[in-house]
């Protein structure tokens, strides 16, 4: 174990000062960013943190059932990651195209979908949208651009081509939901810094914790990828409890800090639920022993139905930007992936942890060769 001085990172959380930007950054080098995850979820190394002591410890997911106490309850986020990302081309030009689906307007129907491609896609133009085996499929009808420059349009059939005519047969139409037309032609969308954005078909299955139910996400929440059916049955068998909640994570939850004064920074909402069985079943078992947030996500649920100091029943958009200082309210412990430099998640985590021991522990983490990001390792911070 190494102890770490903490009392610069007490006296920045007691002092209430902002820290500047870059003491959220750290340089990784590239072969530590993990293409893969463990075969077995629960091999990942965990690092067990004491914000207590300032110590460190090396041990691996497998051994939670160990390492936590009849009582504890681990906070699960079970929303499932929707096959996001769409590839194609513009009917008119032929042009490639790819985008990112985001979310679905309840009334109008209309999708708003983020697109970098080049060249202006204008209202009444389509995009023919392929299937994971490149054939043609769907098309996208545009209507109109946000202010932000997110695509919007309405998913519908070709009106032209061998697939008009298969289409009077489907049992997928304009009103289906989202997800029926992304199970077909959608892919899951696998971060950029992950064999350049490009799935596998095994990423269908890793690429989603055991427990997810919900459909929602266009990102895992990572810290729950590490899971798997009997480690959960060994944590119950041990008194461990679980719990869930629900936060459909938004692609803005990857994006860096863009603004040197982190309190300019806007936070992008998303979507969260937690219901009164589960703020019963929390509140009671967190008298015996401590809630443990797995990912930041399930954080966000949690402070945000807490925020005015007692955990309730919560539904709706949060832009609770976590940062130092901050009391936080319903957690007493947090499971968590390494995250991006400069990313709102570092802040998170550092706001939990202390800026100095966190510092030391990315520090330590890089020099063991932990795996970083989405499929890499993770840490506990008790």
């Amino acid at each position: 174990m190494s102890p770490v001085d903490r009392s610069q990172s007490s006296t920045f959380q007691l002092k209430g000062i902002m820290a500047s930007l870059d003491q959220y950054d750290y340089d990784l080098p590239r072969e530590l960013i993990s293409q893969e995850p463990k075969s077995n979820r629960a091999d990942a190394r965990l690092m067990w943190i004491d914000r207590a002591s300032g110590s460190i410890a090396h041990h691996h997911v497998r051994d939670l059932p160990q390492l936590l106490s009849a009582g504890d309850t681990l906070v699960m986020n079970n929303s499932r990651v929707v096959p996001a990302r769409l590839v194609g081309r513009r009917t008119k030009t032929n042009g490639r195209w790819q985008g990112l689906y985001l979310r679905r307007d309840v009334i109008s129907g209309v999708w708003e979908v983020l697109t970098k491609t080049r060249g202006t896609l204008t209202p009444g133009e389509t995009i023919t949208i392929e299937d994971r085996d490149g054939r043609d499929g769907m098309w996208l009808r545009v209507v109109a651009r946000t202010d932000e420059g997110n695509l919007l349009a309405t998913p519908q059939w070709p009106t032209e081509g061998p697939l008009a005519e298969a289409s009077s047969s489907s049992e997928i139409s304009p009103d289906s939901p989202p997800e029926v037309w992304l199970q077909r032609f959608g892919r899951v969308p696998i971060p950029p810094y992950i064999r350049d954005g490009h799935m596998v078909d095994e990423d269908v299955v890793r690429y989603q914790t055991v427990y997810a139910k919900t459909s929602g996400s266009v990102a895992a929440p990572t810290a729950g990828l590490h899971f798997t059916a009997p480690l959960i049955e060994k944590l119950h068998m041990a008194g461990v409890g679980t719990a869930e909640v629900t936060l459909h994570v938004g692609i803005g939850t990857f994006r860096p800090i863009q603004v040197d004064d982190i309190e300019q920074h806007q936070m992008h909402y998303e979507w969260a639920s937690i219901d009164e069985p589960t703020v019963q079943e929390i509140t009671q078992r967190r008298r015996r022993g401590r809630t443990i947030a797995v990912g930041t996500t399930s954080v966000r649920v949690l402070e945000s139905a807490a925020a005015d100091g007692q955990l309730k029943v919560f539904s709706g958009e949060t832009n609770l930007f976590i940062r130092p200082p901050y009391q936080f309210k319903a957690i007493d412990a947090m499971m968590t992936n390494f995250h991006l430099p400069k990313s709102s998640l570092l802040v998170m985590v550092s706001a939990f942890g202390g800026i100095d021991l966190i510092q030391e522990v990315y520090r330590q983490a890089i020099q063991s060769e932990y795996r970083f990001y989405s499929y890499g390792d993770c840490m506990l911070i008790v």
